[in-house]
C-alpha cells in the first residue's frame, strides 16, 4: 500500500484535479464531513475560508491511498485506512472530503482535511509526513493481509532484517505535469542519460554527449546542474542518472565551472532557436523555472496553481473577445435607424414631434 499527502492551498484548483473524469473512469464523492457544503468545490473551499483568521497559507491536507494491485480495499477497510491516517496525522474530527478514483480496475483514494484547529484557531503541524504515511501504510498491510511494499522512511529492513535497496523516488506532480505537456517521459530521459554518462569519461565528453543527444546543460537555481530537454523540460542531473548521489556526482562534474553554463532561461532560448515551434512565453518559463526550485510536492504544487490561474485568464479573455463583437453588433442594431424616411428616427422618436410640436400634414 502507498500513501502519499502534503499540505497545500488552492481549493478551487484542487477541486478540478479530485473531479477529473476525463483521466479516470469514475469520480465518487464518497463523504463530505464538517461542512455545510455538499458538492466537491464548494466544500474544499469553505475548509479553505476556515484559515482566514491565522496566518495559514496551506490550510489543506490532501492525501492519497493506494493499495497495490491486486488488493482492493471494502468500504469498510476504507474507512478503517482513512480514520488510521487521520489519528495519525492528528487530523481526527476535523473537517474532510473523500473521494474515490478507480482507472483500468485499480482504485485510490483521496482525503482532503482542513489543518485548522478551530478551538486554537492554528494549522496542525504537518512535520514528518512522509515517515508517519510509512507507518500507517505498514500497519493497514498487515491488518488487511497485503503484500508489503518497501519504503524509504520507516523499516528501512526487509521482513527478515535483511537489508534492501532504497526504492526509487517516485514522479512528483510537477514531474508528471511537465510529462504531460512536453510529451517526453522522465524515465525515458533517465534510461538515455544514464547510458550517456556511463560511456562518458570525464564531464567534458558527458556534457557534450548530452548537446549531441539534444539536451543542454544549465545550472538550476537550487540544484548544482539540471537539463533542459528538446521541449523545453527541465529535469534534476542527479535524478535522470540511474543509482547517482549528489556528492559523487559533484565530483564528477568539478571540471565544469557552474558559472560557464547557461541559466534555466538561458537554455530554454537555445532550445527554442534551435525549434521554433516550440516556444514559450517568458510567463511560462517563469513557471518551469518555478517547478524547478524544489523535488518537493509543496512548493511544485504552488506553481502549479500559478499556471492554473494563468491559463484560466488566458481563457476568460479570450471568451470575453469572442463575446464583445456579437454584443456590439446587437448594440449597433438597436440604434440604427429606418431609412425609408430621413425623418423617421424609429418608433420611438418622430422627429420635431417628439419636442412637443405639431405637425403639418400635406
Amino acid at each position: 500500500m502507498i500513501i502519499k499527502g502534503t499540505s497545500r492551498g488552492g481549493p478551487a484548483a484542487l477541486a478540478l484535479h479530485l473531479g477529473n473524469a476525463e483521466k479516470n473512469e469514475r469520480v465518487t464523492l464518497l463523504e463530505t464531513r464538517g461542512t455545510v457544503a455538499r458538492d466537491l468545490r464548494d466544500a474544499l473551499v469553505e475548509m479553505d475560508a476556515y484559515a482566514v483568521g491565522t496566518r495559514c497559507q496551506k490550510s489543506l491536507y490532501h492525501a492519497a491511498i493506494s493499495p497495490e494491485p491486486p488488493h482492493r480495499l471494502t468500504p469498510e477497510q476504507r474507512a478503517e485506512a482513512i480514520d488510521a491516517l487521520e489519528v495519525k496525522l492528528g487530523l481526527v474530527g476535523h473537517s474532510r472530503v473523500v473521494v474515490l478514483h478507480e482507472k483500468l480496475g485499480r482504485q485510490h483514494i483521496h482525503i482532503v482535511w482542513s489543518r485548522i484547529d478551530l478551538e486554537r484557531m492554528r494549522a496542525v503541524s504537518d512535520s514528518h509526513n512522509y515517515r508517519k504515511h510509512e507507518e500507517v501504510a505498514r500497519d493497514l498491510e498487515r491488518r488487511f493481509g497485503h503484500d508489503r511494499v518497501q519504503g524509504a522512511h520507516h523499516e528501512r529492513d526487509g521482513p527478515d532484517g535483511a537489508k534492501v535497496q532504497r526504492p526509487d523516488r517516485t514522479p512528483s506532480r510537477a514531474e508528471l505535469r511537465q510529462e504531460e505537456r512536453t510529451g517526453i517521459k522522465g524515465k525515458d530521459v533517465k534510461a538515455e542519460v544514464t547510458a550517456l554518462f556511463r560511456t562518458s569519461d570525464n564531464a567534458e565528453a558527458f556534457k557534450a554527449a548530452l548537446e549531441d543527444h539534444g539536451y543542454i546543460l544549465a545550472r538550476g537555481d537550487r540544484r548544482d546542474f539540471v537539463i533542459v530537454d528538446r521541449a523545453g523540460g527541465i529535469h534534476s542531473l542527479a535524478h535522470r542518472i540511474d543509482g547517482m548521489k549528489a556528492a559523487p556526482l559533484r565530483e564528477f562534474m568539478a571540471n565544469i565551472q557552474i558559472e560557464n553554463v547557461p541559466s534555466i532561461a538561458e537554455a530554454r532560448r537555445q532550445q527554442e532557436e534551435r525549434d521554433p515551434t516550440r516556444g514559450r512565453s517568458g510567463e511560462q518559463i517563469a513557471i518551469d523555472r518555478a517547478y524547478a526550485r524544489g523535488d518537493d510536492y509543496v512548493s511544485q504544487a504552488e506553481a502549479a496553481r500559478k499556471d492554473y490561474e494563468r491559463r484560466s485568464k488566458e481563457l476568460d479573455k479570450a471568451e470575453k473577445a469572442l463575446l464583445k463583437p456579437a454584443a456590439k453588433t446587437r448594440g449597433a442594431a438597436k440604434r440604427t435607424p429606418s431609412t425609408d424616411h430621413p425623418h423617421d428616427k424609429g418608433p420611438d422618436r418622430q422627429g420635431p414631434a417628439s419636442r412637443g410640436g405639431r405637425t403639418r400634414s400635406r
